[in-house]
């Protein structure tokens, strides 16, 4: 077991959503580094997000549940590679988490 879950919390092991989070900016990061995208940078900065929630309708992501991400680019400004892209996690068909990411590629 992943060493977050026994105090997050012990009777009911949930996924800590600033982990999801990471993991989405991760993502957005990996399609930043995409020559069709942002070009041929070696790394990325994850730069802020906006308008994060998580679903208050779904039960927490907990621990075995298959977390899918999805990272959609809304906008990129070629001139300096910042991309705004919109970030979505889902266990099975239930969306569980989103928002608006800012990623930046580094100088090569």
């Amino acid at each position: 077991m992943i060493f977050f879950f026994p105090r997050h919390f012990p009777e009911r092991p949930i996924v800590p959503g600033v982990l999801m989070i990471e993991a989405m900016a991760q993502v957005g990061g990996m399609l930043m580094l995409q020559p069709e995208v942002g070009g041929s940078h070696d790394n990325f900065f994850f730069d802020g997000i906006e308008k994060v929630k998580q679903s208050e309708v779904l039960e927490a992501v907990i621990a075995g549940d298959t977390l899918v991400m999805r990272m959609t680019l809304v906008k990129l400004q070629k001139r300096f590679v910042i991309a705004k892209m919109e970030g979505k996690a889902y266990v099975g068909d239930d969306l569980v988490c989103e928002g608006e990411f800012l990623v930046a590629t580094g100088t090569d």
